[in-house]
């Protein structure tokens, strides 16, 4: 049941928002195993007049960037699956973004069970319910 949020600094597409979006899915299920009829994913437009890295507007110069903000319950996935996860997101992200700055950035957020669910019910109350003792 992860939650994405997926910033883009460049022009506004429906096209790109697609794409994006199916990349994000894809790595979501299978990197980390998350189940895609729960994993929400929104994409947002920022101008590149907007976003600096070091002070300086992308709008400066021909390139894109991005951050990535993930929310996963903690203690679901592996250091590894969460380094594989980052490197290829970042990597197809950066094909279809290009040229991307490297100043673009995922974050993974660890949310404690107890701390967010959805449908009304916590992801803690969803394992205990399904717990047999």
């Amino acid at each position: 049941m992860p939650y994405l949020h997926l910033r883009l600094a460049t022009p506004p597409s429906d096209t790109l928002a697609e794409h994006a979006s199916a990349i994000l899915l894809e790595h979501t299920t299978s990197i980390l195993g998350k189940k895609p009829e729960v994993t929400a994913i929104s994409v947002e437009f920022v101008s590149a007049r907007q976003w600096r890295i070091g002070g300086t507007p992308l709008a400066s110069g021909p390139r894109h960037a991005f951050h990535l903000d993930i929310k996963i319950t903690d203690g679901t996935n592996t250091k590894s699956q969460k380094a594989a996860y980052v490197q290829r997101v970042f990597d197809e992200l950066a094909a279809l973004l290009a040229p991307l700055d490297p100043t673009s950035y995922i974050v993974i957020d660890d949310v404690r069970a107890d701390a967010w669910g959805f449908g009304g019910r916590t992801q803690e109350a969803r394992f205990i319910a399904a717990s047999t003792l």
